[in-house]
């Protein structure tokens, strides 16, 4: 495992829970819950220069690229999505979607750990 993945486990677990406890307590989308998710968003982001430059440096993907960059890319979509989704139903239900979010991205980085090495 490494760091860009413990940044994504910490990040995209924060962010679920205050999106979760935000639905729980009833609350709409505000600026904390959709905060959250865009770090969430700024993590994923890092991963990908990240991963970028490494590939440019000469380091090898073990697995196979393009599913490597399917993954990532497909995570980058999904913050995007629920952020939208947030500002369009602005309903206590947006913020368990967003709560989502984190997790999903937890487990996608993960898989992309298991390609890369």
């Amino acid at each position: 495992m490494d760091g860009y993945f413990y940044a994504v486990l910490i990040v995209g677990l924060l962010s679920s829970i205050i999106c979760v406890v935000a639905g729980i307590m009833k609350k709409a989308p505000n600026d904390v819950t959709i905060l959250s998710v865009a770090a969430v968003e700024l993590v994923l982001l890092v991963y990908l220069v990240g991963s970028i430059i490494r590939v440019a440096m000469g380091e090898k993907i073990a697995g196979e690229p393009w599913e490597f960059w399917g993954y990532i890319i497909t995570a980058l979509m999904l913050p995007v999505v629920a952020v939208y989704w947030s500002i369009l139903e602005r309903t206590r239900w947006s913020n368990f979607v967003m709560g989502a979010v984190g997790v999903t991205a937890l487990v996608m980085a993960a898989r992309m750990n298991q390609i890369w090495y």
